[in-house]
């Protein structure tokens, strides 16, 4: 059944301010309001903190930790920009049979694949359309890629979108939960018989679930079923109730289909046009960024390390439904991240409204 219409709710009531919930989602309190006010001292507190992310390359290097990937089928959605075209780049190095790259714009996907194939003139890549805030372009994308292909290794869930204005998917849903995690978890649903009968074969399958922390901007409760009240949340609320979801999707796949190795991983505060819509429209968040951007966020190439590890790591070492902090640390995540009974209602919620809406 169609999700309900939303209540109007005035800004001022909705979810945390933005001052606290921005710091949260980069997992530091108060980090952009210590730096902007008192830009030394946030750098004195932070600086050893950050040491992770300029070490990780020296945790994971594609080069040399990504295997022979001779013979494997990888689709990689929002492929054309950010993370997903690095980890489509890194991952052609290592000779796959095919990768797939899903996106909503074509001329961005052709110059992406330009871009890779000018690098890696052997590699094939091809690109799909896809739309995640419509489950009809999703279908059509599932119907194009099963009928050329017979076999699915990897899928990375990578798109996504955040923290943007109020806005309604196709079918109805909240524009951030329809696309990061029903539009995912539909593309996924409709490749699972194709994954499935891969791993049939006795190969590695893998589905990895872009999450990030600031699934622990989630409303109370976790996740809200009902639209108004979901409605009612501030925007990085709703973004992390979307980002929740991802983490309790890859933990009831790995559940419910234990011979492929479903994971979901942060990726780290990385460098990327996710943020540009806040940039533009918010002051905090442009200064935030600004000041302590080149101190804490990551550029892509780092920022990709942490899926690429989940795609190509030894099975022996990635606990299948497990959440990643980069690169390759478990984490629990927030309480409701590693919540069963959350999860399988999610799982059960999510096939009801995908059932109804014919899928």
């Amino acid at each position: 059944m169609p999700p309900s219409q939303s209540t109007s709710v005035p800004q001022s009531k909705r979810g945390t301010s933005l001052t606290e919930s921005f710091a949260e989602l980069l997992d530091f309190r108060f980090l952009i309001y210590q730096s902007i006010v008192h830009p030394l001292d946030a750098i004195e507190t932070y600086l050893p903190r950050l040491s992770v992310f300029w070490s990780a390359s020296k945790i994971f290097t594609p080069d040399q930790d990504i295997p022979h990937l001779q013979g494997r089928v990888i689709l990689v959605t929002g492929g054309n920009t950010g993370l997903g075209k690095e980890s489509v780049r890194q991952l052609a190095q290592h000779h796959p049979a095919h990768i797939w790259l899903a996106a909503r714009t074509p001329a961005k996907a052709q110059v992406a694949i330009s871009e890779i194939n000018e690098a890696v003139p052997s590699a094939k890549l091809t690109f799909l359309p896809l739309d995640l805030s419509s489950f009809r372009s999703i279908a059509s994308a599932a119907r194009d890629f099963t009928s050329q292909s017979s076999r699915l290794d990897v899928l990375l869930n990578n798109a996504g979108i955040m923290a943007v204005p109020e806005g309604m998917t196709e079918e109805g849903y909240e524009i951030q939960f329809g696309t990061n995690h029903l539009g995912h978890a539909l593309l996924t649903k409709l490749l699972l018989p194709t994954l499935l009968s891969t791993a049939e074969k006795g190969t590695d399958v893998r589905i990895v679930n872009l999450s990030s922390e600031g699934h622990k901007l989630a409303p109370t409760g976790g996740i809200l079923f009902d639209k108004s009240e979901l409605d009612a949340q501030g925007t990085w609320a709703r973004y992390g109730q979307s980002k929740l979801a991802n983490i309790l999707h890859a933990r009831e796949l790995a559940r419910r289909y234990p011979s492929v190795t479903a994971v979901s991983v942060h990726p780290g505060i990385v460098r990327t046009e996710l943020y540009k819509p806040n940039q533009e429209t918010n002051l905090l968040v442009r200064c935030g960024t600004s000041v302590m951007g080149p101190f804490i966020m990551r550029d892509v190439k780092q920022g990709a390390l942490n899926q690429l590890w989940a795609v190509a790591a030894t099975k022996g070492d990635v606990v299948n439904g497990a959440y990643y902090k980069p690169v390759g640390q478990l984490s629990n995540g927030s309480g409701y991240a590693h919540d069963r009974s959350l999860a399988r209602r999610l799982w059960e919620w999510t096939e009801k409204e995908l059932v109804a809406q014919g899928y």
